[in-house]
């Protein structure tokens, strides 16, 4: 057989995959009579009412001198660390806005930082396809320095993000360009277990996001190039359980509601999506018509409020939209307010408990944003 002959058949074969899935698609919308939003107006529930004096910016952090890509909010509700282009990492008070570390890094290209469950360990990923770990309480080298307690060593592509298990200091998974999710033991730097990869029911492109499940540890979702959302479970390795298709882009953020039974996620097609592990199905969209009419901003971020009522979403216009997750509509948008970012916000976290939301951006500040009085609750 030719190599155009096996161009050709090739190309029939994709014609047909895509015109199944689509069949697939369509019958499945036939299913889903309604979504969460029309459910709930059709209950008579309405949009929370909120106002910019309900979640105010009341601190800015200034110290990085590069653009910040990731923030995480320890434990500990009045720690924060972030990591930037300038090749460092920075822990924050949060109630003083003072520094407590500022950690230079092996490479400078980093793309992702989290905090251990007791605060004392944080780690961080990029383009040197590993992941780095530091203990806070160790002691700094002649040069001023926090040495590399642990490095993980194994991914073929840069580390995009990462997250610890919860309430196991010693395990952590990293998502990668090289299209796989890891576990590792960080104690050994062993890998216990590789999600992907050369298996059919992995992701075919690079990982950009992962969440874990804090209701059921041993669940996580992960985010990815290839513009799906994915279903993994660490007792099965390699195979996903579930994988969701129904973004049309890059899925550049994923995150578990607060309940366990359903997650979010963010992508470049502009829309926030909520999805329920039980059934599979979408259950609601989120996405605003641009105002000029062209192509809509990208999604870099996505956080629940602590009851999961709001959903925060960071785009790549500047915009930061509070939506009303029951009814799909936007009730405040950070990026209007007059102590935003200067520049576009890249990284989400809130606090453990829920009192308030930390935001990071290229213009080099983070800044936390704290609900008022009864907002406290959302």
């Amino acid at each position: 057989m030719s190599i155009k002959e096996l161009k050709e058949r090739h190309g029939a074969a994709e014609a047909a995959v895509n015109a199944l899935k689509e069949r697939l698609r369509h019958k499945r919308q036939l299913l889903l009579d309604t979504d969460m939003a029309g459910y709930s107006r059709a209950q008579g529930r309405a949009a929370v009412s909120f106002s910019s004096t309900d979640l105010v910016c009341c601190r800015t952090l200034q110290g990085h001198t590069g653009k910040v890509y990731s923030v995480d909010w320890t434990p500990e509700k009045n720690r924060i660390v972030s990591a930037s282009q300038d090749g460092r990492l920075i822990v924050w008070n949060a109630l003083t806005s003072q520094k407590t570390h500022a950690i230079k890094l092996p490479c400078a290209w980093v793309m992702t930082c989290a905090s251990g469950p007791s605060g004392q360990y944080i780690a961080s990923g990029g383009l040197d396809s590993a992941c780095s770990i530091f203990d806070l309480n160790a002691q700094v080298d002649k040069d001023g320095n926090l040495p590399v307690a642990r490095t993980l060593s194994g991914h073929k592509g840069y580390v995009s993000s990462c997250q610890y298990v919860p309430d196991e200091e010693t395990h952590l998974i990293t998502g990668s360009g090289d299209q796989t999710c890891v576990l590792w033991d960080i104690t050994t730097g062993q890998r216990l277990s590789v999600f992907g990869g050369e298996f059919p029911s992995g992701h075919t492109a690079d990982v950009l996001s992962i969440s874990i499940n804090s209701s059921d540890p041993k669940v996580f979702v992960s985010g990815s190039c290839d513009a799906t959302a994915r279903l993994w479970d660490m007792r099965i390795a390699s195979r996903a359980v579930r994988t969701y298709h129904d973004h049309a882009a890059d899925v550049n953020a994923v995150k578990f509601f607060p309940d366990g039974k359903r997650f979010g996620t963010g992508s470049d097609d502009g829309t926030c999506r909520l999805f329920d592990l039980r059934t599979g199905h979408q259950l609601q969209a989120y996405s605003q018509e641009p105002y000029d009419g062209g192509d809509a901003p990208l999604v870099t971020s996505i956080a629940f409020s602590a009851s999961g009522r709001l959903l925060f979403a960071a785009y790549s216009n500047g915009d930061c939209y509070v939506w009303d997750t029951l009814v799909a509509q936007v009730v405040l948008n950070l990026g209007t307010l007059q102590n935003t970012h200067e520049g576009r916000i890249s990284s989400l976290s809130l606090s453990s408990d829920g009192s308030a939301l930390c935001t990071g951006s290229s213009d080099k500040n983070l800044k936390i944003w704290a609900f008022g009085g009864h907002r406290r609750v959302i």
